[in-house]
């Protein structure tokens, strides 16, 4: 595909003028001011977890210009809104500073979600008004595509995990994930015997498509450390692409134990948000991938640094698949990020495609996601086929106080 004209939104006033690249007016792009944040519910998603909410944002400025993200809880979104109104949406950072550091807590996983997803509106804004796709505004491409993993495939008719793993492959997929024995919920979880069980699933699995990583295990952290590391030990000589979440996330400490112990590439971090949840794990090389997702880790502003992070330390990275909007906005981050090894995860296989976005949201093809060239994002929002929330116009009555230095950086209260 041919790449368009870059074009640019100079705002002259409220008026929003279409002019060539190179810009004529370099000061224009930045008077743009944020004034109104809206949040819609995605209709059909039946999973309205506090940290899984999949609702959509669209921040409007004064010329016109509009940016849509996914991700955050109502409430959790309209605080973040409330700081923004009046704000440059140029100056994303600044913005991210803010809301991390402006409401006196830092805050939580629940809130770094919705932050997230007002920073992915952000950066897709900032790409529609210069005519750039975002990776070309992260530093351009440094792959073509990035490689898939499908968990659970929903293309096979098969019905065994064997053949439905092989299905996988054949498709183009780089890998078929699977998962532990047990774990529904209706009965006991014995975690020996689902151990022992989940050695033998694994190797059928191995053998089916024949190693060389096209395979991979998510324990779910059901497993306690001494059945987590028998499974672990057990697997060394097959070929996995990673096991995840071996043990438990809340101590980091543990992975020093479980490192130590096991050779199998080891995937953790999709129960994490932002670098400081996750620093300590790639700094001390105590795991081969980082799971750290958008809009779970903040943003597109925070997965870039710790995309350096991960390059520094030689960590790859498989960010966890969270929604369409998500999955479209890591396609632009991985794609514009070192050459670090990265993955993405695709429930049953493919991409989502719901009604309320573009088809072509994402360019999917032979089990493998190609960057999209379209500016920002390259998504498009019907909100008539989304179910409104809410709307803030204003900012908050009850503000917390920012300390800034004199040069105008943002530090604690």
């Amino acid at each position: 595909m041919q790449r368009r004209n870059f074009l640019k939104s100079a705002v002259i006033g409220s008026t929003a003028v279409l002019t060539g690249f190179p810009f004529s007016d370099a000061e224009a792009v930045p008077k743009l001011k944020i004034t109104k944040i809206r949040y819609y519910s995605a209709p059909g998603y039946n999973k309205p977890l506090f940290n899984q909410a999949r609702g959509i944002v669209e921040i409007e400025t004064d010329g016109g210009i509009t940016g849509i993200g996914e991700g955050g809880s109502r409430d959790m979104i309209e605080q973040c809104a409330q700081m923004m109104i009046g704000e440059n949406p140029f100056r994303i950072e600044h913005i991210w500073q803010n809301l991390y550091r402006g409401m006196f807590y830092p805050p939580g996983r629940e809130k770094l979600h919705a932050q997230g997803a007002l920073d992915m509106a952000l950066w897709d804004l900032k790409g529609k008004a210069l005519g750039v796709p975002v990776y070309e505004l992260l530093g351009g491409a440094t792959r073509e595509y990035i490689e898939c993993y499908a968990t659970g495939f929903r293309a096979s008719k098969a019905k065994t995990d064997e053949e439905r793993a092989r299905d996988c492959i054949e498709a183009g997929l780089r890998s078929y994930r699977i998962g532990p024995t047990g774990g529904s919920g209706a009965d006991p979880f014995d975690f020996y015997d689902n151990a022992k069980k989940t050695i033998e699933f694994c190797k059928r699995i191995d053998a089916a498509v024949g190693g060389g990583g096209k395979w991979a295990v998510d324990l779910h952290t059901r497993f306690d450390t001494t059945e987590g590391l028998k499974i672990c030990r057990a697997l060394e000589d097959t070929e996995p692409y990673f096991v995840e979440d071996i043990v438990r996330s809340e101590n980091q400490e543990v992975y020093k134990t479980v490192r130590a112990l096991t050779t199998v590439p080891i995937a953790v971090g999709e129960q994490f948000g932002d670098r400081w949840d996750t620093n300590n794990l790639i700094e001390q090389h105590l795991i081969d991938y980082t799971r750290v997702t958008v809009p779970n880790c903040g943003g597109i502003s925070e997965f870039k640094k710790l995309a350096s992070m991960c390059e520094t330390h030689y960590v790859g990275m498989i960010p966890h698949f969270t929604g369409p909007l998500a999955v479209a906005t890591l396609v632009h981050v991985l794609g514009s990020s070192s050459p670090t090894r990265c993955l993405m995860e695709l429930a049953g296989g493919e991409p989502e495609r719901p009604p309320y976005f573009n088809e072509d949201l994402v360019n999917f093809k032979n089990g493998k996601l190609y960057l999209n060239p379209e500016p920002g994002l390259g998504v498009k929002f019907d909100s008539k086929k989304a179910t409104f929330v809410l709307e803030v116009t204003a900012n908050t009555k009850f503000p917390h106080p920012i300390l800034k230095s004199p040069d105008g950086a943002i530090h604690n209260w």
